[in-house]
């Protein structure tokens, strides 16, 4: 889904937005650009994938899997969503296509579970044939179970080498993310259909449960594939402060919460260290804290001038962040829609060459950022 959407199916959304009014223009530093409205009122969006036909399927927290097609949000939701809980932070999360869904119709669904032993991040795979989801199967189940409704993460990327990448955060109990027998507060590798990918770092140590990829996360909410590298590039919710980007390598320990940039919400230190051997450091961090969420790398032709460039929502601090680079080296940092006024909850590279935003709220938007004419 990386090619472009063919011109026949962009008209009808290009009408519709057209038809809708006017879109607000904003101003950065080397360009200007608007940003249309798509959908509205929808609860608390989560993520957005771009289907084949130039669709989009919107997941909303409180638990409904939406679909837009030719502009227009559809009232009904998709039938045959998994089993689900929405309590906190916790509902229906990420949405992600399988690499050749064209094909296969199949794509995965994260999502929190509650049973009586508590509430857990799950992943189902399904088919969808448009209308509807079929051929439930849950994949993964982070375990043990809690009873915290924070921290689910349940950010997922394909990689490169096929094998799907699942985060779990520490579900608030920051010691989770250093017991490599507990599943919380790490990334996980796994097959379509489930299985530890047969290269995972620590299939020969009985003492780390064999899915994990890395651990000491704290809260990952933004996955995505470096454009020329295609290493999994994520950001991390810290505690007042310490929010990090970091870049997804096997075997890693990523500190939390032995180093942090951040203090508890107290105000009482976490922890006197900000590295330590043994532990990789981030490629970036904000204090105070941006409350990052949804990631993108831009690699369209609509925005030469950010070709490469990352950008990340922030929902603390109500504004999408643009980050200049030179290989890992962050050298640029630029704050975009900070008028907007809204939590960006997800951000996404559209197969048109747009970027595409979910903001979060009980009447979130899904908009389209296009160069201003």
């Amino acid at each position: 889904m990386n090619g472009r959407i063919p011109l026949l199916l962009l008209a009808p959304f290009l009408a519709h937005t057209a038809a809708a009014g006017a879109a607000d223009i904003y101003e950065a530093d080397d360009l200007r650009f608007r940003l249309a409205v798509v959908a509205d009122n929808l609860e608390h969006p989560w993520s957005l994938a771009f289907l084949p036909d130039g669709s989009q399927l919107v997941t909303e927290r409180a638990g409904r899997l939406r679909v837009i097609r030719d502009g227009e949000l559809h009232k009904e939701p998709v039938t045959g969503v998994p089993q689900l809980v929405v309590a906190g932070q916790g509902g229906l999360l990420d949405v992600l296509l399988h690499p050749e869904f064209e094909d296969n119709q199949v794509l995965f669904l994260s999502y929190a579970h509650r049973n009586r032993e508590g509430m857990t991040t799950r992943v189902a795979r399904a088919r969808f044939d448009g209308k509807a989801l079929s051929d439930a199967e849950v994949i993964f189940e982070a375990s043990p179970r809690g009873n915290t409704t924070r921290h689910f993460a349940g950010r997922m990327v394909f990689g490169q080498d096929g094998y799907l990448y699942i985060s779990v955060g520490d579900r608030g109990e920051m010691e989770r993310a250093q017991d490599t027998r507990d599943d919380a507060g790490g990334v996980h590798r796994i097959t379509i259909n489930g299985e530890p990918a047969p290269d995972n770092p620590f299939l020969s140590n009985s003492d780390i449960n064999n899915t994990f990829f890395t651990y000491g996360n704290r809260n990952i909410q933004g996955m995505t594939l470096h454009p020329d590298t295609g290493e999994v590039w994520s950001h991390e919710h810290g505690p007042r402060g310490g929010d990090e980007i970091n870049i997804i390598r096997a075997g890693n320990d990523y500190g939390w919460p032995k180093v942090t940039y951040g203090i508890d919400y107290s105000g009482v230190p976490i922890s006197s260290r900000t590295t330590m051997e043994g532990v990789t450091d981030p490629l970036h961090y904000w204090d105070p804290s941006i409350a990052p969420s949804g990631m993108a790398f831009y690699t369209g032709e609509l925005f030469p001038q950010w070709q490469g460039n990352l950008f990340v929502g922030a929902l603390k601090m109500r504004k999408l962040v643009r980050l200049s680079l030179d290989g890992e080296k962050v050298t640029e940092e630029e704050d975009l829609l900070t008028e907007l006024g809204e939590r960006i909850r997800d951000v996404r590279m559209g197969p048109d060459g747009a970027l595409w935003l979910l903001t979060d709220s009980p009447r979130g938007k899904v908009y389209r950022m296009v160069p201003a004419k």
